[in-house]
């Protein structure tokens, strides 16, 4: 997992036009006045991919109950950062899936299961989701030996994930991921064990889109990958199941699914923190983050620019980092004001639990 690299040469242009940069101009002004509502209501396609009753897309309250194992969880989480890499980074290039957002008249292509794990077998019911498939001629999946693909047709309402996604011959093949119908009425996780993430929660749900960081402005929950986790047969709703490993049954390391926030009273404003880091720090106390997967490091995913520039574009992340290399843009975050939700916190006519 590439969590650190050299600085590009590349020079800083202005940040971008957030509501903390617009407040800082005289209340009298009445075109900043007007420029901030314009920038405050754009909507971004990936605000509602899925059902609007989504935990993706809902507000935890500030009254909201904690584990009663809140403390050492967020104790964990530091131990984890100090010991992997010093950072919390956010992943662009390589472990980070490129969304091709497709239209209806694309021809379709198989997708076949390629058994890469070789464990003998090959799932009839995952090739058949990925039986006509619209990706574009030009896509290629994301850097890294997990290469993730996603592609999305909003005008037939599906989706398709991909994990360790190759093309031979011309003709593409995926270890493993899914095909969803009716993608706006699904609660954002992926059913019968489908999909590229170890809990099977979709990448469309949880990872940064170009267009809400130009916006200035996430709605939806935030996906995080751990590294220490809680063996897999214990999780935590929204997660329908895990890839982690804790044989010794080590203390207090976080279930994969568990939902945590920051801490609603900090003032995200007043931190030394970069702008992008901001959005997330707010988005994180309003919607939180969700342990999706296990990772080389402490991780973000945001959407690889790969569906830019093979188009011919221009990747969008340095400019809307600014320069800054992706792993420093979230320093100065108060990773020590996290507070740790109970286990299935937000299911469906479900209870709680603290422990």
């Amino acid at each position: 997992m590439k969590l650190r690299g050299g600085r590009r040469a590349v020079p800083s242009p202005p940040p971008p036009v957030t509501k903390t940069r617009m407040t800082a101009f005289p209340r009298s002004c009445a075109l900043a006045a007007a420029c901030l509502a314009l920038a405050l209501a754009t909507t971004a396609q990936t605000d509602r991919v899925f059902a609007a009753h989504s935990f993706c897309y809902t507000p935890i309250p500030a009254d909201a109950p904690l584990h009663t194992n809140s403390a050492k969880f967020v104790a964990e989480f530091l131990r984890q950062k100090q010991a992997y890499y010093g950072t919390v980074s956010i992943n662009t290039r390589a472990y980070a899936a490129p969304v091709y957002v497709v239209g209806s008249n694309l021809p379709t292509v198989a997708v076949s299961h390629w058994d890469r794990q070789q464990k003998g077998y090959r799932d009839k019911r995952l090739e058949a989701q990925w039986q006509a498939v619209p990706i574009p001629d030009y896509a290629e999946p994301a850097d890294g030996t997990d290469a993730e693909l996603v592609v999305w047709q909003p005008a037939t309402d599906r989706m398709w994930e991909f994990w360790l996604t190759r093309k031979t011959n011309g003709v593409w093949q995926a270890c493993w991921g899914g095909g969803m119908e009716h993608v706006s009425q699904n609660p954002g996780i992926w059913p019968d064990h489908y999909g590229t993430t170890a809990t099977s929660l979709p990448f469309l749900g949880g990872q940064l889109s170009v267009a809400e960081v130009r916006r200035g402005e996430i709605r939806h929950a935030l996906g995080i990958a751990l590294v220490d986790l809680e063996h897999w047969n214990i999780i935590s709703w929204p997660a329908t199941r895990s890839d982690a490993w804790n044989p010794q049954h080590v203390p207090n390391r976080i279930p994969e699914g568990l939902r945590f926030r920051l801490d609603p009273s900090v003032d995200v404003d007043a931190l030394q923190l970069h702008s992008v880091g901001k959005l997330i720090a707010k988005a994180a106390q309003k919607y939180g983050f969700v342990v999706w997967d296990k990772g080389g490091g402490i991780t973000l995913r945001a959407e690889n620019p790969k569906a830019y520039t093979l188009r011919g574009e221009q990747d969008p992340w340095p400019e809307l980092f600014q320069g800054k290399p992706a792993w420093s843009i979230l320093s100065g975050f108060p990773w020590d004001k996290l507070q740790f939700l109970p286990m299935d916190y937000g299911k469906p006519g479900g209870m709680t639990r603290g422990e």
